[in-house]
C-alpha cells in the first residue's frame, strides 16, 4: 500500500484523505493545530489513517499533498520532500494570504512559490479548481461519457503522470498542462475555475485563459 501524505485537513484535505483510504492508500494527515485535532477524521476514516505532524506526515508520504492557506506555504517542512512528488492544491486570495508582489505582478504563480520554497522537491498543480464536496460527489469510472476533467502542471513529466493516474483512480479525467509557469491558466478567476469540465470543455477553458496583473 503506497502512503499519502497531507499537511493540511481542511476541506480538500479532508476529501483527499476520503478518497486516498477509499482506494486502498494510507494517509497520513496534519494540520497546524496538532494531531489531537484530528481523533475525529481518523476515526472516520479508519485503521489506514493516522494523524501526525506535518514533518510527519511528509516524511511518511510516497507522495505529499499541501493544501494550507497560500501564506503559510513557508512553514511546509523542507528537508523531509527532497526528492518526492508534492501536490499543490493551493490558490492565493489577497484578503485572507495578504498581498504577494510577484503575484500580483504576474512574475509567478501560486505553485511556483512552493516550487522556489522546495527546490528539490517535484510539485505538480492539481485539484485546486475543484470545490471538495464534488471531490467525493462527482467522481466516476474510467471511460463515463462527460466525467469531470481536473488539470495538472508540473516541471518533471513523470511526476505529472504519477498525479494524473492518482486522479484516475480517484474519479477524474485530467488534462496535461503542462509546466508549472502555466499553472496561471487555472487559478482563482480563470476560466476552468470551479467548472464542471470535461476533458474537451477544460482543453477549451484552459486556452481561453488570459493572464493579468492585479491591482
Amino acid at each position: 500500500m503506497h502512503t499519502i501524505g497531507l499537511i493540511g485537513a481542511g476541506h480538500i484535505g479532508g476529501q483527499l484523505a476520503r478518497l486516498g483510504v477509499q482506494h486502498g492508500y494510507r494517509v497520513v494527515i496534519s494540520n497546524s493545530r496538532g494531531p489531537e485535532t484530528l481523533a475525529g477524521l481518523v476515526a472516520e476514516l479508519g485503521e489506514h489513517a493516522t494523524a501526525a505532524t506535518a514533518a510527519e506526515a511528509a516524511a511518511a508520504g510516497d507522495v505529499v499533498v499541501v493544501t494550507i492557506p497560500l501564506k503559510n506555504i513557508d512553514a511546509v517542512p523542507v528537508a523531509p520532500l527532497e526528492g518526492k512528488i508534492v501536490i499543490d492544491t493551493n490558490n492565493y486570495y489577497p484578503q485572507r494570504d495578504g498581498r504577494i508582489a510577484s503575484l500580483d505582478a504576474a512574475e509567478s504563480t501560486t505553485a511556483g512559490l512552493l516550487q522556489a520554497h522546495l527546490p528539490a522537491s517535484k510539485v505538480v498543480k492539481a485539484f485546486n479548481h475543484i470545490a471538495s464536496g464534488d471531490l467525493t460527489t462527482k467522481n466516476a469510472p474510467t471511460g463515463t461519457a462527460g466525467r469531470r476533467a481536473l488539470a495538472v502542471y508540473g516541471d518533471d513529466v513523470d511526476a505529472r503522470a504519477t498525479v494524473a493516474a492518482m486522479i484516475d483512480e480517484f474519479g477524474f479525467d485530467t488534462v496535461d498542462g503542462g509546466p508549472l509557469e502555466d499553472s496561471w491558466r487555472i487559478e482563482r478567476d480563470q476560466p476552468g475555475y470551479v467548472q464542471p469540465d470535461d476533458k474537451a470543455g477544460l482543453t477549451e477553458h484552459l486556452t481561453k485563459a488570459k493572464r493579468s496583473i492585479n491591482a
